[in-house]
């Protein structure tokens, strides 16, 4: 007859030992790997929130608010100062009209909304008329109620590629003063038709007066509707003459380090 060898005491009491500890060490790494997963939705919860209500990043990819803003510049967004629409969500979505808390735009305003032509495409410009407002532009002079806004003639501004604007601040009705340039006094827009600016609509214009699509030359739809406001622009985060952050090697050694952390106005 054989012999059947028996595990020791401590051989029998060591192999469930081993495995608790196996157990316990897969329910351990499960359960941090659960807790990455947790964090990671967090965080992208409260980023999906806060750029819906809060603060959302846009960057400058054209000229068209030179001085104000240039080609490069990456600013912050607030939304909540005129309400909510749909268009102040991700992919203006959930579907819905009007707004919500709505307050309104002051004459100046620089503020980003969704071009009334397709109701997609994000814009940046300068609210210079309001509901009611009749809004014309004659050699090179923003009339507002049939009234020449003031413009003060400063030194010229040169952009980055050596181009000579004449610069102006333009004071409107309110008080609020901001710098335009322009080309000259006789471009195709710096002669228009009289604007009547409709209920819950505005009247919207680049700083770069001359080359700027703005309400003066919209085709179809010449006035910013309420509804499509996303927010109004607050302050310079970051900015580089490269015009993109990609590739970073290219942006970072030509950053605009005065422009940094400055507002908008």
């Amino acid at each position: 007859m054989g012999l059947i060898l028996l595990p020791s005491r401590s051989q029998s009491a060591a192999h469930p030992e081993k495995m608790a500890g196996q157990q316990n060490m897969s329910r351990q790494s499960t359960g941090s790997f659960m807790e990455t997963v947790r964090t990671i939705i967090y965080a992208v919860l409260i980023a999906v929130v806060v750029r819906a209500i809060g603060y959302e990043p846009f960057n400058i990819p054209s000229g068209s608010m030179k001085p104000t803003l240039l080609v490069g510049d990456y600013l912050f967004v607030k939304k909540w100062v005129y309400g909510y629409s749909r268009h102040s969500f991700p992919m203006s979505w959930p579907p819905f009209s009007g707004r919500i808390w709505e307050a309104p735009v002051q004459r100046g305003d620089v503020v980003v909304f969704k071009w009334p032509e397709d109701n997609k495409t994000d814009y940046i410009k300068r609210i210079v008329g309001l509901p009611g407002d009749r809004i014309q532009v004659k050699a090179g002079i923003l009339y507002i109620n049939d009234q020449p806004v003031s413009r003060e003639r400063i030194e010229d501004w040169v952009d980055e590629n050596g181009h000579r604007f004449m610069r102006y601040i333009e004071t409107l009705p309110n008080g609020v003063r901001h710098p335009i340039i322009e080309d000259s006094d006789d471009d195709p827009l710096d002669n228009t038709q009289v604007f009547t600016v409709p209920a819950d609509s505005y009247f919207a214009m680049g700083d770069n007066r001359d080359n700027s699509a703005d309400s003066r030359q919209w085709p179809n739809q010449h006035f910013v509707p309420a509804e499509n406001l996303v927010g109004r622009a607050s302050f310079l985060f970051y900015s580089t003459a490269a015009g993109n952050l990609w590739p970073i090697w290219d942006a970072i050694p030509q950053t605009r380090w005065e422009r940094l952390m400055t507002g908008i106005h």
